[in-house]
């Protein structure tokens, strides 16, 4: 039997083949910081993908790097600060979220899950920064798709249906991004003292301004007082790009916004770190509740959180990403009355973490119409007739 821990391409590729000829199970891991996040996978064996490591292309001036899957986000970081460049989807780090020392993720793994962090509403997704992808299939079979520039059309755009499949569909093996500039500057506005609604609105304003606000949440009261910024709720307004620009732009919006409060000034390094917190869910670590993650309207998420009445929660993207603590020892109760309350409002709820035995008995995804789900499976099956990879990671169905 071949080892499961391939060292290129033609090894992955081998190894699936193999496990689809016998009839093994895999279950795909780079850094293993993800490793809990979904349904409990059963499998027979461990896929590892850490060796599948480096930076194979960096062109700073084209603005493209790739790198294999098991690269690290610190190590790709690493390289593209040297040159003033960021992944500007700003992926977060849920390695300390499961327990895990912090920098163990990988692209692959970052991809799989399409993860982005609070400037996503400007920059956009995770998917939307990759211009090409390599990847085996569950019957070993390589294929590649998209290439080194965004309007390449050759084939269909594969690297959209991977992004977000965690891994059930094909094991990524290579990534090619697209990156951007670094900000020379970050300031960030504070808001202190709003409730929820008037926190939306204030965001909301924000956002339809002309200032480029790249990033807007809301920290109540437990989660403001955890990020240092008193004890009073936190509404905060994160502007970057070039010092003078920043400064007029912060200007202009704390008098935009002066009906809601004086706007406190955060310089630069204090807001990288304060949004460093936000992307990486800081003040949600020490929480023991079932962690949600919904995805509603701006304008639906505090009505949401007021229906289920969490634990703990904090809203990113201007109020549209909700976190939400939720469960105690009515965990599936919660769970319950959590997708009930956002029917009415639309989007879908994630169950981020939660127990093993919890992750197997709810959905952890939010359940897809027959037609839609029926679709996914027969995409499943194409790409993966034998299930070999990361079965029932997603849904209970083989």
């Amino acid at each position: 039997m071949l080892p499961t821990r391939p060292r290129d391409a033609d090894e992955l590729a081998a190894i699936i083949a193999e496990a689809a000829r016998v009839g093994t199970t895999l279950e795909i891991i780079g850094g293993g910081s993800k490793r809990a996040l979904g349904r409990p996978v059963k499998a027979s064996r461990v896929l590892d993908l850490s060796a599948l490591a480096g930076i194979t292309l960096y062109e700073p001036e084209e603005l493209v790097l790739r790198a294999q899957a098991g690269t690290t986000r610190a190590a790709i970081e690493q390289t593209l600060s040297a040159h003033g460049q960021m992944l500007a989807f700003e992926p977060p780090d849920l390695g300390p979220l499961f327990g895990h020392s912090p920098g163990l993720d990988t692209i692959g793994g970052i991809v799989a899950a399409n993860l982005s962090g609070p400037r996503r509403m400007k920059a956009g997704a995770a998917r939307d920064h990759i211009l090409g992808i390599a990847a085996v299939n569950g019957l070993g079979e390589r294929f590649k798709s998209g290439g080194r520039v965004m309007k390449n059309v050759t084939g269909y755009d594969l690297s959209k249906l991977l992004t977000g499949s965690f891994g059930t569909l094909a094991a990524i093996a290579e990534l090619t991004l697209k990156v951007l500039p670094s900000p020379e500057t970050v300031t960030t506005l504070v808001l202190h003292g709003l409730g929820d609604p008037q926190a939306t609105t204030a965001m909301t304003a924000a956002l339809r301004s002309s200032h480029e606000v790249s990033g807007a949440a809301h920290l109540p009261t437990r989660a403001s007082s955890r990020a240092a910024l008193g004890t009073n709720s936190a509404t905060i307004l994160r502007l970057e790009g070039f010092a003078r620009s920043v400064k007029a732009r912060a200007e202009a919006l704390a008098a935009e916004l002066a009906g809601f409060g004086a706007a406190e000034s955060v310089s630069d390094g204090a807001s990288r770190v304060l949004w460093r917190q936000v992307r990486d869910m800081a003040s949600l670590i020490d929480k023991d509740s079932p962690l949600w993650r919904v995805s509603t309207a701006p304008t639906c998420g505090h009505r949401l959180a007021a229906a289920v009445g969490p634990d703990d929660v904090f809203y990113d993207w201007g109020g549209g990403l909700v976190w939400l603590a939720l469960g105690g020892r009515e965990a599936d109760a919660g769970a319950a009355r959590l997708r009930a309350a956002l029917a009415p409002l639309g989007g879908h709820a994630t169950l981020i973490r939660a127990p093993a035995e919890m992750r197997a008995r709810v959905p952890v995804f939010e359940p897809q119409p027959l037609a839609l789900a029926a679709l996914s499976a027969r995409v499943k099956r194409s790409f993966d007739p034998k299930n070999v990879l990361n079965p029932r990671r997603i849904y209970a169905e083989t």
